[in-house]
């Protein structure tokens, strides 16, 4: 597995609220985390921090006692996300400046020939597999609604103005509902996790060809493209790729 990563503070930002992790192989497993945090202070780049760290430290902790089922592992990440739920509400409350901040977070355990996934918010997960990019997070944002009940479509999402409305993230209640889900991670397959820093920047197709040319500049060209067009939120990228067998 070749795992390559960057964030950057974009172009109109006056500080990163995001943040994100990756592990080096656990027992057979990889772990990467990403998350998008929003709130005014410092409430955002609170969030985002807390979220990653708890996370973190509760997989790594876990796993090494799991047997990694994959009834297992998915429930080991509805865990996690709800330590770390609890982690980042429980400090909002401790004070008045970081009340109603809250994070995306995306959850990636790659063991086997599966990728274990858990999301909320509007930061996305995509595989590459044969020449083809396919999303395989839904956001949780008013858009994403707008786009499933036919109200507009597809390209009219990317330009909507309320794009960054979300309806779920971490950190908000004291009770979250993540997506939990497992795909297939064969050879020759790449995962890639980002913020809507570049996803609001950059469509699918260009995001494909940047990763496909050369997957270990891509973190760098995708951020370095997402400035191009403005920059106008904090830009974070993750991107595993399972060798191909010989």
């Amino acid at each position: 597995m070749r795992a390559y990563a960057k964030t950057d503070i974009g172009k109109a930002r006056e500080m990163n609220q995001d943040f994100y992790y990756v592990s080096d192989e656990i027992n057979g497993m990889r772990l990467c985390i990403l998350a998008d945090g929003m709130g005014g202070y410092k409430g955002g780049e609170i969030a985002s921090s807390l979220a990653t760290s708890a996370a973190r430290l509760y997989i790594e902790e876990k796993f090494r006692f799991l047997d990694p089922t994959m009834e297992n592992i998915e429930e080991l990440i509805r865990k996690a996300m709800d330590y770390a739920n609890e982690v980042v509400y429980e400090k909002s409350k401790q004070n008045e400046e970081l009340d109603q901040m809250g994070t995306t977070l995306e959850i990636c355990i790659m063991y086997g020939n599966k990728v274990y996934i858990g999301h909320i918010g509007d930061s996305r997960i995509y595989r590459i597999r044969k020449n083809i990019i396919r999303r395989i997070t839904t956001d949780h944002s008013y858009v994403e609604t707008l786009v499933k009940d036919g109200t507009i479509t597809r390209e009219e999402a990317f330009y909507h103005p309320r794009k960054n409305m979300l309806m779920k993230a971490l950190g908000c209640a004291d009770n979250i509902e993540p997506d939990i889900t497992a795909k297939g991670f064969l050879p020759g397959d790449i995962i890639l996790m980002c913020s809507d820093g570049l996803t609001n920047m950059l469509k699918e197709e260009e995001i494909y060809n940047i990763i496909n040319e050369n997957i270990e500049e891509s973190c760098n060209k995708l951020i370095e493209r997402a400035n191009e067009l403005g920059g106008y939120d904090n830009i974070s990228v993750i991107v595993v790729g399972k060798e191909e067998e010989n």
